[in-house]
């Protein structure tokens, strides 16, 4: 009946407790190896995606993955212009009283694009979702001027590009905000990974005579770009504008001289004032010499967009990524638009205060202001190096 243990019991009577108690067997050596190999694919897969998040974020439309960084190379002579006298070269022609208040008036009509805030920053959901990632820094690149020149297209259209991250609205902080310090101007600025450039465009910095002195001093190395076009007619959109805003401002031709009689062009106005570029870049070349500043012209920037961003990629240090594929042109408003715009897939022009029609001027005061900004025109295209063939 069975074999006797030593002490006496069957082995039938060993309780079951003493055998729940037996160690369960080590897992199979596969299993851990399976494990490991599961855990160390995740971590790499972390760090691949945070790697390309910044690119992600800024792609037009769609995942971009391994867009390229800045280029290494310095920008074309051309484009950045010479330490020495400048070689002047020929931008492609574009296709075709009661009055001291009134003047105030007009002043007093703010521009919407220049002293209201416009639609912030808007990442795409990938850069949302990494929206902890990279670092808030002072920007490298400003787009220093000027206001009704094609500063708000320029911008929109930089923002395609992935190495650019800019903020949308516009800072004001070197002519009105300077009290608040560098911290408080930094956060407004969006956050970038290595490699990306951190941009903002205020167009009246170039007219404001303490804005060269405050940007050299937060870095001698910054780039300036300023967008210019014909002084005439962008005397008239500046007014245009601010007449949408106050219709009961007088007209132009009595905004534009202090006595018409005598032929005197009041140069307080500060829609006439804004366009004598040559003084206002007087104070800029005692900071930065003029290789560090990209003069576009606003006129070709309509006519051949892909071509002007090309040279403004080129003076960033960033690979040519922005191209003729990106941009249509829209016949109502008259100017160019994006086929996807940033962060989304869709079409995008800019708003409806953009290519307002411009009210009938006297051709007589449109002469007058042409041989009136003629000096100082060529006086700008001998300092620039550029002759924008506004004459």
């Amino acid at each position: 009946m069975g074999q006797r243990l030593s002490g006496g019991r069957s082995c039938l009577d060993v309780p079951g407790r003493l055998l729940q108690q037996q160690p369960p067997p080590p897992p199979p050596p596969v299993r851990r190896k399976l494990a490991l190999l599961f855990a160390m694919l995740c971590i790499w897969l972390y760090m691949f995606l945070y790697s390309c998040a910044g690119s992600c974020a800024a792609a037009p439309g769609l995942l971009l993955l391994g867009s390229g960084s800045r280029a290494a190379h310095a920008p074309p002579a051309a484009a950045a212009g010479s330490v020495g006298p400048p070689l002047r070269q020929r931008f492609p022609e574009a296709p075709a009283t009661p009055l001291t208040a009134g003047r105030e008036t007009a002043e007093g009509a703010a521009s919407q694009e220049e002293q209201s805030p416009a639609a912030p920053d808007s990442p795409s959901s990938i850069s949302t979702f990494f929206s902890g990632s990279g670092s808030k820094q002072l920007p490298q690149a400003i787009i220093i001027g000027v206001k009704k020149g094609g500063t708000r297209a320029l911008l929109e259209f930089l923002r395609v590009h992935p190495d650019v991250r800019a903020v949308g609205a516009e800072p004001h902080f070197f002519d009105r905000s300077y009290d608040k310090g560098l911290a408080w101007y930094r956060e407004l600025m969006p956050r970038t990974l290595d490699g990306q450039i951190t941009m903002e465009k205020t167009p009246s910095y170039f007219v404001t005579r303490e804005a060269p002195a405050r940007i050299s001093a937060m870095s001698k190395d910054t780039k300036l770009i300023v967008v210019v076009r014909d002084p005439v007619t962008r005397a008239v959109s500046d007014y245009t504008q601010t007449l949408s805003k106050r219709p009961d401002i007088p007209t132009f031709e009595s905004l534009t001289f202090r006595n018409r009689s005598a032929g005197l062009i009041d140069t307080s106005w500060s829609a006439i004032q804004i366009g004598l570029y040559a003084k206002h870049l007087e104070h800029w070349l005692r900071h930065f010499p003029v290789r560090q500043m990209l003069f576009v012209s606003g006129e070709r920037l309509i006519r051949d967009p892909a071509g002007e961003l090309g040279r403004v990629q080129d003076f960033l240090g960033l690979k040519r990524i922005i191209t003729d594929k990106h941009f249509y042109f829209n016949q109502t408003k008259g100017f160019p638009c994006l086929k996807k715009a940033e962060g989304s897939g869709r079409p995008h022009c800019l708003g409806k205060t953009k290519g307002r029609p411009h009210p009938e001027i006297d051709r007589e005061v449109l002469r007058r202001l042409r041989d009136f900004y003629r000096p100082f025109n060529r006086k700008f295209y001998q300092m620039t190096g550029h002759d924008f063939g506004w004459d």
